[in-house]
C-alpha cells in the first residue's frame, strides 16, 4: 500500500485529508509538527508528501529544501498546500523544490488527482540503463545524473524533463506538451511552471559546462549541441 505524509498543523484540515486518502486507498501519516516533520520523512520513506506551507516552528519551504538536500529522500515528490495565491509565492514554493501546488481553497477530487500522478510517477521497469548527450549522462538504474563525471544534484522534476530531452535530442518540446507528459494530465498548472524548473536545470547543468538547454521563443524547449544565445524565460 502506498504511503501519504500530510505535514499539516490544522487538525481538521489534516483529519479531513487522511479520510480522503484513504478513501482512495492510501497509507496515511499525518504530521502537525513542523520542527519533528525532516525526521519523519526520513523514518517513513513516503510515496507523496503533502506540504503545508505555513506550519508552526519551521515553514514549509524551509521544509521542502532540506529534503532536497537529502540523497535518501530528496526524490519524493512534494505538493506544496497552501492559502497563498499570488504568482511569486507559487514560483517560490516550486524554486524550493515542490514539484506541484496547490491553493486553498482546494478541490478534494483534484487534489486526490494530483495525488494519484504523482504515485504513478514510481520506478518503472527500465529497459535502458543510462541516457547520454556530450558530457551529461543520465543513469536511469539510480536516478542520478553526472556532467563531465561530476554529479549534478536534481530535483525529480527536474530529473524527469531532463530525461525527456535526452530521449529525443534537438526535437523542440512545447510547453503544453511538456506539462502534459510531465506534471500529467490531470494537473492544471500554468505554462511558466514549466520556465521555473528549466531555470532550476539550466543552474545545475551549467555548472560544470556550457547551456545545452535550447530556448525557442514563443515555443518550448530541447536539447542541443549548437550554439545559441538563449533568452532569459
Amino acid at each position: 500500500m502506498s504511503l501519504v505524509m500530510v505535514i499539516e498543523d490544522e487538525e481538521a484540515l489534516g483529519l479531513m485529508l487522511k479520510y480522503n486518502l484513504e478513501k482512495e486507498g492510501y497509507e496515511v501519516i499525518v504530521e502537525p509538527r513542523g520542527a519533528k516533520a525532516l525526521g519523519e520523512v526520513e523514518r517513513h520513506a513516503p510515496s507523496v508528501i503533502i506540504l503545508d506551507w505555513m506550519l508552526p516552528e519551521i515553514s514549509g519551504v524551509e521544509i521542502c529544501k532540506l529534503i532536497r538536500s537529502k540523497p535518501d529522500i530528496k526524490n519524493i515528490p512534494i505538493i506544496m498546500l497552501t492559502a497563498k495565491g499570488e504568482e511569486e509565492d507559487k514560483i517560490k514554493g516550486l524554486s524550493a523544490g515542490a514539484d506541484d501546488y496547490v491553493t486553498k481553497p482546494f478541490s478534494v477530487p483534484e487534489l486526490m488527482a494530483r495525488v494519484k500522478t504523482q504515485m504513478r510517477r514510481a520506478p518503472e521497469i527500465i529497459t535502458t540503463k543510462e541516457l547520454v548527450f556530450e558530457d551529461i549522462r543520465m543513469d536511469l538504474i539510480e536516478k542520478k545524473v553526472y556532467r563531465g563525471g561530476q554529479f549534478i544534484h536534481l530535483g525529480p522534476t527536474e530529473f524527469r524533463l531532463l530525461k525527456m530531452l535526452m530521449e529525443q535530442p534537438k526535437k523542440v518540446f512545447a510547453r503544453d506538451f511538456l506539462l502534459k507528459n510531465v506534471w500529467g494530465m490531470n494537473i492544471y498548472v500554468e505554462s511558466r511552471t514549466v520556465d521555473v524548473h528549466i531555470r532550476r536545470l539550466r543552474k545545475s547543468l551549467n555548472e560544470y559546462g556550457p547551456d545545452y538547454i535550447r530556448t525557442v521563443r514563443a515555443t518550448g524547449y530541447s536539447i542541443d549541441n549548437q550554439p545559441q544565445n538563449n533568452e532569459e524565460e
